[in-house]
């Protein structure tokens, strides 16, 4: 490895360190030159004195934006520098040179549209801003993770090639898996149920979706980053909400004690919902609309875009900006708990986060007949789904889970515009590079 250290960890009037970056900004005051280098940590500025060092104020004259440079040299405390530190150097060397002129400036806050940025992804990811957001992604899932282990959750992976969808429909990418037919993955759903007949009781999977939409809105991909949950012997889907608010909850703690500088960076001022979530059922969410905003979804069994923003405003301006919608009319087979006596429509919820759906989730469905019962009436091919319905009915304990998007949970954690800045190598429709 090259002897160097971040510059995230040089302290003012220390020993001689040893730091290596891109150049991320240069400032060439006549005798003086000004080199802000950049490593994933941050900043520094290293100050090229013509009187001091002749030879390396002479090398310096050559170095170009984004070139990756090494230098070595005595840390001084600066009021002026980035950190508060930069340093007087006695080593400099250009490790490589970077192409000029740059297709993209990430040393100035220019705006770019994001068509530009995605194609330039390589030098849009050095922006320390873009770089805040992929921090505070590791920084959120990790969080995330941790939560589920300490509570015994066991780490599961599931294939991403299926011979058939977990929600039917013309909504899959197909493939051609040697002979047969097949489909990229929508989700684990149906894998994850029979794990909880096997006994495993408690998995998740942070894992990938595909789906084949047509689409051209900011918050769809093709391919989908999720957290998959899912737990049995439970009482009934209240059990899943709470694992979800718990989680989350930690994680978002987590972000804003362990983030802050990626926070700030972004601007964010992060509110970290202590209060028990909200619970609504569907009808109720359709009356907060039609009485507080005359707003109709154009589906009388889904809430809209518009309708979980309007929801999200109202929730957000009584302190909630996390909330559960529980109970609607129109689900999948799988979310069909028909339980003599309920109040609701189904057990299926949605958590909203600041106006936006972050994920899907409700207690499932053990009865086998009832299930299979309910997979014909919908017309769904059972012998399509017969490794499922043989798995749940050697005995399956009452389950539940939920999938969580973690783009959209990135996007609005960061508060992007688009998805797509929530993911390094986004897919859509219309993008299939870099």
């Amino acid at each position: 490895m090259i002897e160097r250290i971040h510059t995230s960890d040089v302290e003012p009037d220390a020993d001689e360190v040893a730091i290596a970056g891109h150049v991320h900004e240069i400032r060439d005051l006549g005798g003086l030159v000004f080199l802000i280098v950049r490593d994933r940590e941050g900043l520094i500025q290293i100050v090229f004195k013509e009187e001091r060092e002749p030879d390396l104020f002479e090398a310096v004259q050559e170095v170009g934006a984004e070139d990756v440079v090494r230098v070595v040299g005595e840390p001084l405390e600066s009021d002026q520098a980035p950190g508060g530190v930069e340093i007087a150097p006695t080593e400099y060397e250009v490790i490589d040179e970077a192409d000029s002129p740059l297709p993209l400036d990430i040393s100035k806050d220019i705006e770019v549209d994001l068509s530009t940025r995605l194609d330039n992804r390589a030098l849009d990811l050095r922006k320390p801003e873009t770089l805040a957001v992929f921090t505070l992604r590791s920084t959120l899932m990790t969080a995330m993770e941790e939560w589920f282990d300490d509570e015994g959750f066991v780490d599961i992976k599931t294939p991403l090639i299926s011979k058939g969808g977990a929600e039917g429909g013309a909504e899959l990418f197909p493939i051609l898996y040697y002979n047969q037919d097949a489909f990229l993955s929508q989700s684990p759903q149906l894998y994850k149920q029979m794990l909880m007949a096997s006994g495993y009781e408690a998995v998740y999977e942070t894992g990938t979706a595909f789906r084949a939409e047509d689409f051209a809105t900011s918050r769809h991909v093709s391919e989908i980053a999720m957290f998959d949950v899912e737990l049995a012997y439970i009482d009934d889907h209240d059990d899943v909400m709470d694992v979800q608010e718990e989680s989350l909850r930690h994680a978002l703690r987590e972000v804003a004690e362990n983030a802050e500088r990626e926070l700030e960076l972004l601007d964010v001022d992060l509110d970290v919902p202590e209060a028990d979530f909200p619970r609504i059922t569907f009808d109720e969410a359709l009356d907060i609309l039609e009485t507080e905003y005359g707003h109709f979804p154009d589906d009388p069994t889904d809430l809209d875009t518009k309708g979980e923003k309007l929801l999200g405003e109202h929730f957000e301006e009584r302190g909630h900006p996390a909330f559960f919608v529980v109970g609607y009319p129109d689900e999948k087979f799988y979310y069909m708990q028909d339980v003599e006596g309920d109040d609701i429509a189904s057990r299926k919820f949605d958590l909203i986060y600041r106006g936006q759906e972050l994920s899907s989730g409700g207690q499932r469905e053990h009865d086998v007949d009832r299930m299979v019962e309910v997979m014909e009436e919908e017309g769904v091919e059972t012998a399509n789904f017969e490794f499922y319905i043989e798995a749940l009915s050697f005995g399956t304990p009452p389950h539940g889970g939920y999938g969580l998007g973690i783009d959209r949970l990135v996007q609005k954690v960061a508060d992007l515009d688009n998805i797509k800045e929530a993911i390094m190598f986004p897919r859509d429709p219309n993008r299939l590079e870099p």
